[in-house]
């Protein structure tokens, strides 16, 4: 008697953001014998391309955003020729169960899937539910969410909710093993900033100046690692070299960010879904600086969750100065125990397995069609 490998499709693209949870997704589901095939937008191709998926499948779609009409107008007609393309590609794979993790390049496939009737489950990654995800919660079977309370789910959503926590990477997970590094009077303190492509301007503007602030002994105790936009790294290099650090290294990006993360002390960064996941599995005390004019504000929310239980300092944008940040890298290094105790807090919020418990509800819900 042959045994039919279920297929389940994973629906994945516009960010890296979106991307990885679902690449830690396929990883757990191939480890269950299940085919998986990746739908996804030509914007990651190049991330996409290393994806662990027995097939990659390109589908159109765009961002119906703006005040601009015309770009509107035109991004619902890709997103039209968008389901068009899921369509035909739903019915030639015929998978057991499609999973959307968020964008616009998910509404395609994922509304193709619905009214083809093919068991659909989205994954929230953040603790206030996106726009496209939004739109697709009332044809949805499951919901599994990466933070347990979720704002801005619709109330017509009738689907089963699920925490799993957000799948996190491998690179994530060996991080998480390593312990809080040891930090007392006197001690190299240990700083990663980081805020990606948008995030890594502010810190370059706010960082700098701010370490300028501090008095001379505590910077000579400072090894700080900073993520910098490539335009910008001469200028940020020569002006903190200049301060008398005990060690600095700076780059437009780190391939071993989880890594480096394990080595910090303390981390200042945005706060996305991906971020705040990975400060809690590898617990490390943070300042978090959400990106402003979010119309979900979603990266607030998020933020919230670490500060709620002493884990983090939240700060708008608006209050994050050289002036403010200085005042409180002067309290935290005069404070070792607060941070060991705020690197305990985020690990107490820390989800490790989380892409084994997503890949429990996703072959639940494909097996009761």
């Amino acid at each position: 008697m042959t045994v039919l490998t279920p297929t389940i499709l994973l629906c994945a693209g516009g960010t890296g953001g979106h991307l990885f949870p679902a690449e830690s997704l396929a990883h757990a589901l191939r480890a269950r014998g299940v085919r998986v095939v990746l739908a996804t937008d030509a914007r990651v191709d190049s991330i996409a391309a290393g994806f662990p998926a027995s097939e990659i499948v390109t589908i159109r779609s765009a961002t119906p955003s703006g005040r601009n009409m015309l770009k509107r107008a035109a991004a619902v007609v890709t997103l039209g020729r968008g389901f068009g393309d899921a369509a035909k590609a739903i019915r030639r794979i015929n998978p057991a169960a499609v999973v959307g993790f968020g964008g616009y390049p998910t509404v395609p496939p994922v509304l193709a899937a619905q009214l083809l009737r093919v068991p659909t489950l989205l994954h929230e990654q953040n603790a206030v539910m996106g726009r496209a995800n939004g739109f697709l919660a009332r044809g949805a079977r499951t919901i599994a969410t990466g933070f347990r309370e979720v704002r801005g789910i619709p109330d017509k959503a009738t689907a089963r909710r699920v925490h799993t926590g957000n799948p996190l990477r491998p690179a994530v997970i060996e991080a998480a093993r390593i312990p809080y590094p040891a930090f007392g009077e006197g001690d190299v303190l240990r700083l990663l900033v980081f805020g990606g492509s948008q995030g890594a301007r502010i810190m370059g503007e706010i960082v700098p100046p701010a370490l300028e602030r501090l008095p001379a002994d505590l910077r000579a105790r400072l090894h700080v690692t900073q993520q910098v936009r490539p335009e910008d790294l001469t200028a940020v290099q020569n002006r903190t070299l200049a301060m008398g650090l005990a060690g600095l290294d700076a780059a437009p990006f780190f391939k071993d960010l989880p890594a480096r993360m394990a080595a910090s002390h303390l981390v200042i960064s945005r706060s996305g879904a991906s971020t705040v996941s990975e400060l809690a599995a590898i617990g490390r005390p943070s300042v978090l600086v959400p990106l402003p004019g979010a119309l979900d504000q979603d990266q607030a929310a998020n933020a919230a969750t670490l500060e709620a239980i002493g884990a983090a300092l939240v700060l708008k944008q608006t209050a994050f100065t050289p002036d403010r940040l200085a005042a409180d890298l002067v309290e935290m290094c005069e404070n070792p125990a607060k941070l060991t105790r705020a690197a305990d807090a985020a690990r107490s919020a820390g989800i490790h397995d989380a892409a084994e418990r997503l890949a429990e509800v996703v072959v639940e819900t494909a097996a009761h069609p």
